[in-house]
């Protein structure tokens, strides 16, 4: 198993990369409402030295974000990657175990590089039914306890569902009044990795 743990991680300022799908590119709200610009900031009033690259494409998935991984990685130099990935594949009905595969590609190379990595885990719509939810989640929990990485295994909870002032008529992507929401939870997360 790959150590998670970052050698001198903390000697030089955070460059934390967001490789991410539509719920990390402000699908249908202004740039500047979505999660990860007020993330940026939130985290810079604190650690103002930090750099944060949002490389989130609406409808990537697992594979795409695989490919471009190592270009990334090249061009940016992260100390820490979030990886927001899998809800397109699980949207498209894809093989849980590529999505798997992809997943664990991605956290293999950006541990060997000594990037600390947090993946966020996303939940499909309750159309897709009880035991497909279960299934998908059990791809992200798998790569999670595989690698010891950090991980939010349920991104959207207490946004989807909860108001409907909080996610958009598509009943997948959440509003802009949703996004501090979503914001605070990486956030949290962010600061304990940043800490140690």
């Amino acid at each position: 198993m790959l150590c998670c743990a970052t050698a001198g991680a903390n000697d030089r300022p955070a460059r934390i990369l967001i490789l991410g799908d539509s719920l990390s590119a402000a699908h249908n709200i202004r740039v500047e409402e979505g999660w990860p610009h007020l993330f940026t900031n939130n985290i810079r009033a604190t650690h103002p030295d930090t750099t944060v690259v949002n490389a989130s494409i609406s409808g990537e998935t697992t594979f795409g974000g695989a490919q471009r991984l190592p270009g990334l990685l090249d061009a940016h130099q992260p100390t820490h990657l979030i990886i927001e990935l899998g809800g397109n594949d699980g949207l498209r009905g894809l093989d849980f175990a590529q999505s798997t595969a992809n997943l664990r590609d991605m956290v293999t190379l950006a541990l060997a590089r000594q990037i600390r990595v947090l993946m966020i885990g996303v939940r499909m719509p309750p159309n897709f039914g009880a035991a497909y939810n279960q299934r998908f989640q059990q791809v992200f929990d798998q790569i999670a306890a595989e690698f010891e990485i950090d991980y939010l295994p349920r991104f959207l909870e207490g946004v989807g569902g909860s108001d409907p002032a909080l996610m958009q008529a598509d009943g997948i992507h959440p509003t802009a009044l949703a996004q501090p929401l979503l914001a605070a939870k990486v956030e949290r997360r962010m600061r304990e990795m940043l800490s140690r």
